[in-house]
């Protein structure tokens, strides 16, 4: 049924969703799909492709307070999303092991490393979680960069829904996290590929990046908030999700 109303939303509007690099998804099996967070309607360009194309089911990790929400919470029952209690480390425990479960049975799990939409629309720093929970269950992980849904729905920004908005999608090749692998070291190579793809969707956008627009970062010449003072507000209110000392502060098992 979501999968139904998301194919109407985009067809009624016409939007105009550029996707490449599907074929890094695979076909079958459980894998991680960790992509950029600079939108309300993240899952729209992830899920788009996924599941019209690749005929598939996405289960997405989500901040607990939507549920509660009367406008979207039936959204994120419908579709199965795992709730994440960013305040609680047992509620976080619970998501990931939830995650996992689920990756280990060969379901598709979208996760936003960042934890919360990024109001400089650039990268902020990656919780281990992701890569944690792919290592875990035997299974890749997907850089997944995406452009354009931030001009609809954002946080800090008016709010409409602009008709053949053009939307960028790129999948980058899997990272492999093998057992051994250092979970802080594998979320860093994660980091620099995710960032990589983010820039070149940036880069090659269809409408450019007009200066002083609203919805291109500062670095391009644009009015989003600089990047330097949404990370500092950032790491002070991410203070206040962490987990009591020795533990990763992300959805995923204590910090080794």
């Amino acid at each position: 049924m979501i999968a139904v109303l998301v194919i109407a939303f985009v067809r009624v509007l016409r939007w105009r969703i550029d996707v490449q690099g599907l074929a890094h998804v695979p076909r079958r099996g459980g894998a991680v799909l960790a992509f950029n967070h600079h939108s309300y309607l993240d899952f729209v360009m992830v899920g788009w492709p996924v599941v019209r194309t690749l005929r598939r089911p996405l289960r997405f990790l989500a901040k607990r307070e939507i549920w509660s929400s009367r406008k979207v919470g039936w959204i994120v029952r419908w579709a199965g999303a795992i709730p994440v209690d960013r305040g609680s480390a047992s509620a976080r425990n619970d998501a990931y092991a939830a995650a996992v479960a689920a990756l280990e049975r060969g379901d598709l799990v979208a996760v936003a490393p960042e934890q919360t939409i990024s109001p400089s629309l650039e990268l902020l720093p990656l919780r281990t979680g992701a890569v944690r929970m792919a290592q875990q269950a035997g299974v890749p992980v997907v850089p997944v960069a995406g452009w354009g849904t931030h001009r609809a729905l954002t946080k800090g920004a008016p709010k409409h829904l602009p008709r053949k908005l053009p939307v960028t999608v790129r999948f980058g090749p899997p990272l492999e996290v093998t057992p051994d692998a250092d979970p802080v070291a594998a979320t860093a190579e994660l980091t620099d590929r995710l960032e990589g793809l983010l820039h070149h969707v940036q880069d090659t956008y269809p409408d450019g990046a007009p200066p002083g627009a609203r919805w291109v970062p500062a670095r391009l010449g644009g009015a989003a908030p600089p990047h330097a003072e949404v990370l500092r507000d950032h790491l002070r209110r991410e203070q206040g999700w962490s987990a009591p000392p020795g533990s990763d502060g992300g959805a995923g098992p204590p910090s080794r």
